[in-house]
């Protein structure tokens, strides 16, 4: 199986040459840089990450105002991205290097993988890329890329599935690891796309691969999920004073959206009418109450389908914080789920 595997390595790297993109962290190989954008490029596509990773730089340009960074900060900067504890790894990271490391970024995989947030993937492209290290770092494209190639019907889901694809690709790792690992990863973005729809006629690869040859790309890779998934129903509250001030309060600090802020929210449906005696145990006293819209968010493991509504306030109470538009904007992160209730 490996023998055939060889001969990708320089199509490969010669359409990468060719072909790469120009992306913010791909003009140096600083390892905070790389560290940055394969966090933020977990679960989020290259277009959406592109402002957000200027933004983050600009406002956090070193590992050491990334370590003594606000909380609210961080999150406020990581705001929309979503899977907030990847924020939070990374400060605790970035404090671990300026502790353990004398502010040095570790420059193995066995390192990497040692700080918080930093699995074999992220800890395999920085130990690449930054400091040539022959490793592989399999994502989902990858894992794509090398079940075609190999015409492999091993479900792509399982550990055991991605662990041998690592094993095989390190053997055949080339001197330029990085470049090789990120070309895989550029393939799988912009040429070998999931969903039964490569666009082989532009592959580097097509002359070796299994599925292209045995027109096998609808069905391969195989993914077979066996997660679960359950649902919550929630009543979200935009609280309003006559001033235009509305109601936040903070998430625990465990849990989900652990540490962010939240509109007032209760779990299951309520009618106007429940909802004025909840508002009223809550010592406040509603005006008007009126519906606002549904809307669902959709995290890994569970779906919450939220009833929105708004009500006047004409006293806002000490339960909630109140705050304008202008700083709930620049100041408090709140969660995407949140604000497709208020926008």
């Amino acid at each position: 199986m490996n023998e055939p595997l060889q001969n990708i390595v320089e199509p490969l790297l010669h359409w990468f040459d060719s072909n790469k993109r120009d992306l913010p962290w791909r003009r140096d190989t600083e390892p905070y840089h790389v560290w940055i954008s394969e966090i933020m490029l977990q679960q989020t596509r290259i277009e959406a990450v592109m402002r957000y990773y200027a933004r983050f730089m600009e406002a956090l340009p070193d590992i050491r105002s990334l370590s003594e960074v606000d909380d609210d900060r961080l999150l406020k900067l990581w705001e929309g991205l979503g899977y907030y504890s990847r924020a939070r790894n990374l400060k605790k990271a970035a404090v671990a290097v300026m502790n353990d490391h004398a502010g040095q970024f570790p420059n193995t995989f066995t390192k990497l993988k040692k700080l918080p947030g930093i699995g074999e993937y992220t800890a395999g492209a920085i130990a690449s890329i930054c400091f040539d290290e022959k490793v592989a770092a399999v994502d989902g494209n990858v894992l794509r890329v090398i079940a075609r190639i190999q015409g492999s019907r091993e479900n792509v889901l399982l550990p055991q599935t991605k662990k041998v694809f690592s094993e095989e690709l390190t053997k055949i790792m080339p001197r330029h690891s990085g470049a090789f690992n990120e070309a895989l990863m550029e393939l799988g973005e912009l040429i070998c796309l999931p969903n039964g729809t490569p666009l082989c006629s532009a592959c580097p690869l097509r002359s070796c691969c299994t599925a292209y040859r045995e027109n096998l790309t609808a069905e391969i890779p195989v993914r077979v999920k066996k997660l679960k998934r359950s649902r919550k129903d929630l009543t979200v509250l935009v609280l309003l004073t006559p001033d235009g001030r509305i109601a936040i309060e903070k998430r625990p600090d465990t849990g989900l959206l652990s540490g962010m802020y939240q509109l007032p929210n209760i779990e299951g449906f309520y009618t106007e009418n429940e909802l004025f005696t909840i508002l009223q145990d809550w010592h406040l006293s509603p005006k008007t109450i009126r519906f606002l819209k549904d809307a669902k968010h959709v995290f890994t493991h569970i779906d919450w389908c939220m009833k929105g509504y708004t009500a006047e306030i004409t006293e806002p109470s000490g339960r909630f914080l109140w705050v304008t538009e202008h700083q709930l904007s620049a100041a408090y992160p709140l969660p995407t789920a949140f604000r497709k209730i208020t926008d």
